[in-house]
C-alpha cells in the first residue's frame, strides 16, 4: 500500500545540500546562499514554471535562518488571511524573536487590494515577504510592492537534475526502496515532466504502483513504452489551475493570431485531452477576433460570439467540433490589431492629458442657459451635408488631429485608409509612413 503522502512531498528537500537545481541561485557562491550565510534575508519573489521548488526553497531559507514560516495561497486567501497572518507577526516582535517570513503562493493572483495589504508590514519589517509566482511579476505584481522585493528567476529542471532526482528517489524514499526496480530508460520521464519535479515524482510512483502489482518481490524493470502507456491514461498532463494552463491557451492564441491553423487545432486538442473548460476556450476566442482580427474581417468577431453561445448550448463533447471550427477561421483571416492599438492609444493620451473639456460646440444644451454659454452652437450635422459627411474637429483643444486609429495592412482596412485619407485630408494625415 501507498503511503498517505506523496512520493513528491516525501521527497522534498529539507536543506540546500538536498536542493536539486537552481545552481545560479543556491549553488556555490550563488545569491541566495550568501544571503542565508550573511543572515539577512531581503524580500524577495521566486518566478518560474511550477515543480521547480519555490516553496521548498522558501521553506529551506526560513527553516535555515530559524524564522517563524507563515504560508498563504493566493488561491484561497483573501484580505483578512494576510492581516491576521501579519497580526499574528508583529506580536512575535515582542519576544525579540527575528522577523517571520509570509510566503505567499502564487502572489500573481493576489488582487491590487491584496497586495496592498501588505505593503506597510514589509516596509516597517514586520514581515519578510516570500513570494512565488508562475507569471512575470512585471506585470502581475504591483509596483510599489515589486520595488521593495528582488525577484529572482527559477528555471525548468535540466535532463541530468530530472534523472538525478529519479534515481535518489529510488534509493531513499521509504516506500520505493523496498522495491527491486531498474529504470531502463529514462527519455518518457523527462518528456512528460516537463522540468516539472511534482510531476515527475508522481509519475513514477505511478508507474511503480500499476507494475507492482501491490508485490514487492517483483523485479520491476520500466521503460518508455511502460511509461507512456500508464502515465498517459491516469496522469494529468493539462494541469487546468497551474501554469500550463496558461502556457497551452497561450500557444494557441498565439498559433490563432499567427495564421497557422495546424497549431492551433493541435494546441486546442490538448486542451480538449487536458479537459479544458470549452467556455473559457470560447472566451479566449471571443477576445481574439476583436484584438487579432478586427476591422480585417468584422465578421471573425460575429463568428466568434456565435461559437460561444453554441458551445453553451451543445455541450461537450460535440463542442469541440465548433471550436475547431472557429479556430481554423479565425486562424486563416487576415489579420488586423488596429482596434487594440487605438483604444490603448487614446487611453495613455487621456492618462497623460487628463480631463480635457468638451469643445463647446460637441456639448449637449437641454437648457436656455447652455445654449446661452454657447454650448451645441456650431455643430454641423453631418447629415444635412453631401455624403453624410462635413470636415469638423470633435476632438479636445491641445489634441486636436491627433490619430489613434492607423489602418491595418489588409484588403478591407486598405479601403478604409483611402477613404479616411480622402475626407479628412485637412485633419489627419492617413498616408502610410
Amino acid at each position: 500500500m501507498l503511503p498517505n503522502q506523496p512520493l513528491a512531498e516525501r521527497m522534498r528537500p529539507k536543506d540546500l545540500d538536498e536542493f536539486c537545481g537552481q545552481e545560479h541561485l543556491v549553488g556555490k557562491n550563488a545569491v541566495l546562499r550568501k544571503i542565508l550565510e550573511s543572515g539577512n534575508i531581503p524580500s524577495f519573489i521566486l518566478w518560474g514554471p511550477p515543480g521547480v521548488g519555490k516553496t521548498t526553497l522558501a521553506r529551506i531559507i526560513a527553516n535555515t535562518m530559524k524564522r517563524p514560516f507563515y504560508h498563504l495561497s493566493a488561491v484561497h486567501s483573501g484580505v483578512k488571511d494576510v492581516r491576521e497572518a501579519i497580526e499574528k507577526a508583529g506580536k512575535q516582535q515582542f519576544f525579540n524573536q527575528p522577523n517571520p517570513v509570509l510566503f505567499i503562493d502564487e502572489i500573481h493572483r493576489f488582487s491590487k487590494s491584496q497586495q496592498d495589504s501588505l505593503l506597510s508590514a514589509v516596509e516597517r519589517g514586520i514581515i519578510t515577504l516570500v513570494g512565488a509566482t508562475t507569471e512575470n511579476p512585471s506585470f502581475e505584481v504591483i509596483s510599489p510592492l515589486l520595488s521593495r522585493c528582488q525577484v529572482y528567476i527559477m528555471n525548468p529542471l535540466s535532463s541530468g537534475e530530472l534523472t538525478t532526482l529519479l534515481d535518489r528517489a529510488l534509493e531513499k524514499d521509504v516506500w520505493l526502496s523496498e522495491f527491486d526496480i531498474e529504470i531502463a530508460e529514462y527519455e518518457a520521464f523527462i518528456r512528460l515532466s516537463g522540468g516539472d519535479a511534482r510531476k515527475l515524482l508522481n509519475a513514477l510512483e505511478l508507474v511503480v504502483a500499476v507494475e507492482s502489482d501491490g508485490s514487492k518481490e517483483k523485479r520491476i524493470v520500466i521503460n518508455n513504452e511502460k511509461v507512456l502507456i500508464h502515465v498517459q491514461k491516469n496522469l494529468a498532463l493539462y494541469d487546468k489551475k497551474g501554469e500550463q494552463h496558461y502556457d497551452i491557451i497561450s500557444a494557441f492564441i498565439k498559433s490563432v493570431r499567427g495564421s497557422d491553423p495546424n497549431a492551433a487545432v493541435y494546441w486546442l486538442a490538448r486542451m480538449i485531452e487536458g479537459g479544458e473548460d470549452p467556455g473559457f476556450i470560447a472566451r479566449r476566442l471571443l477576445i481574439l477576433a476583436a484584438e487579432d482580427i478586427g476591422i480585417a474581417n468584422p465578421n471573425a468577431l460575429l463568428l466568434a460570439q456565435a461559437c460561444f453561445e453554441a458551445v453553451k448550448v451543445t455541450g461537450w463533447p460535440e463542442s469541440r467540433i465548433i471550436l475547431s471550427e472557429t479556430a481554423i477561421y479565425l486562424a486563416t483571416c487576415a489579420k488586423s490589431n488596429s482596434s487594440y492599438t487605438a483604444i490603448e492609444s487614446a487611453i495613455r493620451a487621456v492618462k497623460e492629458s487628463g480631463d480635457l473639456p468638451v469643445p463647446l460646440h460637441l456639448r449637449n444644451a437641454p437648457t436656455r442657459l447652455m445654449k446661452d454659454l454657447g454650448y451645441h452652437s456650431g455643430y454641423k450635422y453631418a447629415h444635412d451635408y453631401e455624403g453624410n459627411f462635413i470636415p469638423d474637429s470633435f476632438l479636445p483643444d491641445g489634441l486636436e488631429s491627433k490619430k489613434f486609429y492607423d489602418p491595418g495592412a489588409n484588403p478591407r482596412e486598405e479601403e478604409i485608409r483611402k477613404r479616411l485619407s480622402a475626407i479628412w485630408r485637412d485633419y489627419y494625415d492617413y498616408n502610410k509612413e
